[in-house]
């Protein structure tokens, strides 16, 4: 059940451009997760972000659920409030597979 304190969710429309858009990020970096210490900390900001429903998980801004969203490191806070993630690129990994 939604708290009256709670945002609103962005349209359907701008949830699944949102969505669609980490994704394909996602996916073309070859699919980097986060470490579970930085899943926590991105974690922790959600929860503490007026943006933040928590009855859905999700965040206000982009609509995303952020038990998805917090683990890909490709993933970026639309109010940038995660700290930054470093990640190598497919073409490095590649590389450095031989």
């Amino acid at each position: 059940m939604k708290s009256k304190e709670e945002p609103e969710l962005p349209s359907l429309f701008k949830m699944i451009r949102n969505f669609s858009k980490e994704m394909v990020k996602y996916i073309k970096e070859g699919t980097p997760n986060v470490t579970i210490k930085d899943y926590a900390i991105r974690l922790d900001v959600c929860q503490k972000c007026p943006s933040y429903i928590k009855s859905s998980a999700r965040c206000g801004e982009c609509g995303c659920l952020l038990e998805h969203k917090a683990k890909w490191q490709t993933s970026e806070c639309p109010l940038k409030k995660w700290p930054p993630q470093k990640f190598d690129t497919k073409e490095d990994i590649d590389m450095l597979n031989g």
